[in-house]
């Protein structure tokens, strides 16, 4: 065989052996359309689902959710709590590590801690951490950041103590705000810890770009403790507040997930492949806050009245196709430790009934027609849901009570930032879904002392005591009594017009594979692959 031939025969193998293996080599990419830009990466400053979805992928709490929204392990492998519910110690895996190699420790859950409950942080959700012993006095300045109650017993040994018994502690450790820095990126980097190249996490991935209102990529961790078991090699997210042009590109197949999309699609897209529409009730309640500080919002009766006049099972039939149910309640149905949640007083009443006496109640308050001219601004974010619901809205105050209602929206970030931020408003677009599943998650919001997420600042000194009484009583049903006391409260004074039960909209291709549905919201990538 001549030099010529044996060549062309090993370059006709080598070419065979490369098309045979590149099916194995290709790489794996998830495209995640992800509804808006992240305000920011650092754990201490986020509060909203779509910076979570993209911190969950970079960084691993003690626990997290499964795939099907179950807590489970996460980067501590195991548990103990102490007869008195008081202590947790946590045995932190062996194998898990940072992404720059270096091991997890201990002392890395309490440095990330510690600096989310110190005040010069300012971090919105530092409430979350309360249940841990010297946390809220941490946090109000009154007590050293080093007194929070959590210790090393060993590189792989956390212990953490709490003020009382806390039954969603478990859950809790799963969110955004105990998630953990790494130290010395933090003290080498300062703010720019979350920046490519400089962000050192313990995540499934690890972040290689970020271009501000375009796209964010991650790349497998590959010194993850379970990275054998994560089958994507990339994800990149896209921050995507134009719901329709995020449907033409999955429908187009540039996308693998999109999070949110236009209610009034729903039809037609089941139409096109019903297997790929998800909605999911979720533990959510879509609501708008009045902001107590200014007039005629100050006054209970206008805010009932306005409340009563909402005709919620039109919102849910008609501006969300009945994707969404009414709802009478903060705390939305169907946590098991909670029962059924303890509705406005109105909740019964027939339509035509409540406007009637909500007519009569803003009199009363001498607004509308006949009295002081009632001027409105609905603020929302933008979204062609909430721009829908907060069209209708308007138009009922304006049928009812001959109201002067003005729209205003602002993108995601913006507009939640202005609220956290104590800005005034009149009424404004709100949801909540639960971080955890128990009722105290959603009546905190309107807890006193909760700066960040009491956006209409209501003040009720009974209310507050219910909380706090809540906190130290141990027996689930004397707990729940106290908890239904409290949504009682909030229930009669209406700080907020709870409108509906949300639910969560994806559009899930058929080739991802792994995908859960569940009311948490959860959604890792680590759970994900693509088949082709």
């Amino acid at each position: 065989m001549t030099l010529m031939k044996l060549n062309l025969r090993a370059a006709l193998l080598l070419g065979s052996l490369m098309l045979g293996a590149s099916p194995a080599l290709a790489e794996m990419v998830l495209h995640r359309g992800n509804s808006g830009e992240p305000q920011t990466l650092d754990q201490s400053q986020t509060s909203i689902d779509i910076e979570a979805f993209v911190l969950k992928d970079l960084y691993e709490g003690l626990t997290v959710y499964d795939a099907n929204g179950k807590i489970v392990p996460g980067a501590a492998e195991s548990w103990k709590v102490s007869d008195d519910g008081l202590v947790y110690t946590f045995k932190i895996r062996d194998s898990a590590k940072w992404s720059d190699g270096s091991p997890v420790v201990a002392e890395d859950f309490i440095f990330s801690m510690r600096r989310e409950e110190d005040p010069k942080t300012a971090a919105g959700y530092a409430n979350i951490l309360y249940p841990i012993k010297n946390a809220e006095a941490i946090n109000k300045g009154t007590v050293p950041v080093d007194q929070l109650g959590m210790k090393a017993i060993d590189d792989k040994t956390l212990e953490i103590t709490l003020e009382h018994p806390t039954p969603f502690f478990i859950e809790l450790l799963s969110h955004q705000s105990a998630l953990p820095i790494n130290k010395a990126s933090f003290e080498k980097n300062g703010a720019d810890f979350v920046k490519p190249g400089k962000l050192v996490g313990n995540g499934a991935f690890k972040l290689v770009e970020h271009v501000p209102n375009d796209h964010l990529t991650v790349v497998k961790n590959e010194h993850y403790w379970d990275a054998a078991n994560v089958k994507l090699d990339k994800v990149i997210f896209y921050p995507l507040e134009d719901q329709a042009a995020a449907v033409r590109r999955y429908e187009a197949g540039e996308l693998d997930l999109v999070y949110n999309f236009a209610s009034d699609q729903m039809e037609r897209l089941r139409a096109a492949n019903a297997k790929q529409v998800h909605v999911t009730p979720a533990f959510a309640t879509y609501y708008y806050p009045f902001d107590t500080r200014t007039e005629p919002f100050n006054d209970v009766r206008v805010r009932r009245a306005l409340s009563m006049s909402v005709d919620r099972d039109f919102l849910a039939k008609e501006i969300f196709n009945g994707s969404k149910l009414p709802v009478y309640s903060l705390v939305p149905p169907g946590l098991q430790n909670y029962g059924e949640p303890s509705k406005a007083d109105f909740a019964d009443m027939s339509q035509l009934d409540r406007e009637d006496k909500a007519i009569e109640l803003m009199k009363e308050a001498g607004y509308g027609e006949g009295g002081k001219p009632l001027n409105i601004e609905i603020r929302y974010n933008t979204n062609p849901n909430h721009q829908k619901a907060a069209t209708a809205v308007a138009d009922m105050w304006k049928k009812t009570f001959g109201a002067n209602v003005t729209l205003m929206n602002l993108d995601i970030s913006a507009h939640y930032a202005y609220l956290q931020e104590g800005g005034k408003f009149n009424v404004a677009r709100a949801g909540w879904t639960a971080d955890y599943a128990d009722a105290e998650n959603f009546l905190n919001l309107n807890v006193s002392t909760n700066k960040t997420f009491n956006y209409g600042h209501y003040e009720n000194p009974e209310f507050d005591a219910l909380m706090k009484k809540s906190y130290q009583e141990r027996d689930p049903a004397a707990r729940s009594k106290i908890l239904h006391e409290a949504e009682a409260l909030i229930m009669r004074d209406q700080p907020i017009a709870p409108l509906v039960n949300d639910a969560n909209f994806w559009l899930v291709a058929d080739k991802v594979k792994g995908w859960g549905d569940n009311g948490n919201n959860e959604h890792l990538s680590k759970y994900l692959s693509i088949e082709e």
